[in-house]
């Protein structure tokens, strides 16, 4: 029997997409790992031009089963499950246009895949804990536009002959590296967030497990390893 994903409502199942969508932007052949138990799903991806962790949660209408399993974490292709949630998404839409309850909308799980190293090594699942030093939503916002515009104007005034990958990549990374205020959390956090579409709204938290930070939005969550701090403490595959 095939596993499925019965999704809350067709916004569950549209926000999923969006998100999915813009993981393959930055990597045509993304991987994302699914971890679902009772009525959340969490998903895992990792855009390789920001080098952090995005996580995507989605309320589902039921808890997840399958057999005699009763929770689910496998890694999966982006593209695949984006094909299947984009479907379940459009087919509750269309339900809903037709003058029907509208349908939460279902998603097949796709079939399993070699997961990249970063899909054996996740944040831990709890013990987070508030962390200080994080400003406003709002000023975290002109930041990043402040470091793209930075980034914009430092290419521009390079002779064309050293506007190559490795003279990009140095500028960006002097750039991105910088953290935000005292907080230990690097501006590429806030411009993963930013570019998934997690930074949007009011609601902004930092918070701290181990050597792990997490930027968490209602949208959506960032998560890095914390430089200089050893002894890590993860969740192995």
């Amino acid at each position: 029997m095939t596993a499925q994903l019965h999704f809350a409502d067709a916004g569950e199942a549209g926000d999923l997409a969006a998100f999915l969508a813009r993981l393959i932007h930055y990597d045509k052949a993304a991987a994302v790992r699914l971890q679902a138990a009772g009525d959340t799903l969490a998903v895992f991806g990792r855009p390789p031009s920001f080098e952090v962790l995005a996580i995507r949660t989605a309320r589902l209408a039921k808890p997840y089963e399958h057999g005699i399993e009763t929770s689910l974490d496998v890694t999966v292709s982006a593209g695949e499950l984006l094909e299947y949630v984009g479907e379940s998404a459009d087919s509750a839409e269309h339900a809903g246009d037709a003058g029907g309850t509208g349908g939460t909308g279902d998603a097949v799980v796709p079939q399993a895949v070699t997961g990249p190293p970063w899909a054996g090594v996740l944040p831990p699942r709890g013990g987070w804990q508030p962390e200080p030093g994080l400003p406003p939503v709002g000023e975290v916002r002109q930041l990043v536009a402040a470091a793209v515009a930075e980034f914009k104007s430092r290419v521009e005034e390079l002779p064309q002959e050293q506007r190559v990958r490795a003279e990009l990549d140095q500028v960006g990374r002097e750039i991105w590296s910088r953290t935000i205020g005292n907080t230990g959390l690097p501006v590429r956090a806030a411009h993963a967030a930013q570019a998934l579409g997690f930074l949007r709204g009011d609601s902004l938290d930092l918070l701290s497990s181990g050597p792990w930070l997490r930027l968490r939005t209602n949208y959506g969550s960032i998560a890095v390893r914390r430089a200089g701090v050893g002894g890590l403490s993860v969740t192995p595959a």
